[in-house]
């Protein structure tokens, strides 16, 4: 039987932000626990909204996977009419003006590390409690969070290994359990008709609504449900899958993760008893989900990292500018390389918003070691076009292929884009998928049409120069360059 709530408060409110689920939701189970009535709300926060593009497809995101929230809490509620309130502005003018009419002593949230999420909270609690109402937050975004997992001295980790070893060691069942939401009859209740406001459209906000189904994305915690029963049947492949982009190897569960319409806990519950049985692809996949709570802990000690290298010394480094960059840049993001892996991964997340992994390695190491051009522009474009994007991941990987983050790879390590598109696209099944221009070319053609013969080519259809970009850069002479330009780095840490 389920315990009768505490009722330290007569009336509370749970305020959702990057959880939007109702399963396994730690503010949620806690208000339902400590209070006598919990009303539910979401603000689209304009102070975000502002500075993204009117396409932007996670705003989209958002807005379907809360129409999926708000079904789920009518669901456990028994409620017809909407449970969920949201509202659009500012979010300490739209919080404020829910306690007075509603009338309650506490808003309950989870965590959110990231800088402005901080500074926001700090100002909302301020807020609140001018209004003698509490604002009580609780971990649920990571397993383990900010300073949870300290060295022996007491600091934070800055390399991942060690830290996904004591996480390992610190890790008990307590740290994975649910937390169930499960209300009491009348417990989880709407907004009165007369008070409640009718959810924003995506043009009511100046946004374009997404093809969902074109994208092969289903938003949401029912969208979340399906790709997990999906790849729990494949966790065991994932060593063996996870680098192929033509390979349907990875979880695709990165945005869910990111808008947290699946709980972190009920995704370590499914990697970590098969881990322990030195299942390899658990294991490597838990690390995955290890890698991302070590990110967070660096962008939580380590905020500088938004705007600075990891490593000071690599702020040293000259990159290219002025326009020339500029037209290399651009060359990059649009997928005119010459350099068909690079330019097929940039081709699926200017088409899709989405990105394998390996090839987000890939393209990093090109833009930065290949072009010369700072790791700050292009993690500033993932940053626009992810729809999956976390501010904490996006700047560790960046910062990682760039050589400047925490355990990153050494800067005389350069990615070569042949070799890489030869190993891990070997028939070009992925570089015919999004440049069809490209799709007549015979397999040990199509990773370097350059050096392809003349014949060859002409068969195929393809006019370099014309039909597709010869390549920009040399990929030696570029590597050499980048020696060069990282030589600076050597020099400071002697």
């Amino acid at each position: 039987m389920k315990p009768a709530p505490s009722e330290r408060f007569d009336r509370s409110l749970v305020w959702f932000r990057r959880d939007l689920r109702s399963a396994d939701h730690t503010a949620l189970h806690h208000a339902l626990l400590q209070s006598k009535k919990v009303f539910c709300a979401f603000v689209f926060d304009d102070h975000i909204l502002k500075t993204l593009p009117r396409q932007d497809r996670r705003v989209a995101f958002i807005h379907s996977s809360l129409i999926d929230l708000d079904q789920q809490l009518r669901a456990l509620s028994q409620q017809s009419e909407a449970v969920l309130e949201v509202r659009h502005g500012e979010p300490i003018v739209c919080l404020v003006d829910l306690v007075k009419t509603l009338g309650v002593q506490a808003v309950f949230a989870n965590h959110d590390d990231e800088p402005y999420a901080i500074q926001r909270d700090a100002e909302m609690k301020g807020a609140l409690a001018n209004q003698g109402v509490a604002f009580v937050s609780f971990k649920d975004h990571v397993v383990f969070e900010r300073s949870e997992i300290l060295t022996q001295n007491n600091q934070p980790y800055g390399v991942f290994t060690p830290y996904k070893n004591n996480w390992l060691k610190k890790i008990r069942p307590d740290d994975l359990k649910e937390r169930t939401v499960k209300p009491a009859a009348g417990q989880l209740v709407p907004i009165a008709d007369s008070l409640h406001k009718a959810m924003p459209s995506l043009k009511d906000m100046d946004f374009e609504s997404v093809d969902w189904q074109a994208l092969h994305i289903q938003p949401g915690s029912t969208g979340a449900d399906v790709l997990v029963n999906d790849f729990v049947n494949r966790m065991s492949d994932y060593q063996q899958t996870r680098d192929f982009p033509s390979v349907k190897g990875p979880s695709y569960l990165s945005v869910h993760l990111r808008f947290g319409t699946v709980s972190i806990r009920r995704l370590a519950r499914l990697a970590y008893p098969l881990a322990v049985q030195s299942d390899a692809g658990a294991q490597t996949w838990l690390g995955e989900l290890i890698w991302r709570d070590f990110y967070h802990q660096i962008l939580h000690h380590h905020p500088r990292v938004v705007t600075q290298a990891f490593k000071p010394a690599y702020d040293a480094i000259i990159w290219e500018s002025g326009k020339a960059a500029k037209q290399l840049f651009a060359a990059w993001c649009e997928g005119r390389t010459g350099y068909p892996l690079v330019d097929a991964a940039m081709a699926q997340i200017n088409q899709t918003g989405y990105m394998h992994n390996r090839l987000r390695m890939v393209v990093a190491s090109f833009l930065v070691k290949d072009l010369g051009i700072d790791w700050r522009w292009g993690e500033k474009y993932f940053a626009e076009h992810l729809i999956d994007f976390d501010l904490a991941a996006n700047n560790g990987g960046w910062q990682w292929a760039s050589s400047s983050g925490c355990d990153a790879q050494p800067y005389f390590r350069i990615f070569n884009p042949i070799s890489q598109s030869e190993k891990f696209d070997p028939q070009g099944k992925f570089i015919r998928r999004y440049l069809p221009q490209l799709a007549a070319l015979p397999n040990d053609a199509i990773h370097a049409p350059w050096l392809a013969k003349p014949l060859v080519l002409e068969a195929a259809g393809v006019k370099l120069g014309e039909s597709y970009p010869l390549p920009m850069v040399d990929h030696a002479g570029a590597r050499l360059k980048t020696l060069m330009r990282y030589s600076v780095v050597k020099t400071k840490t002697d």
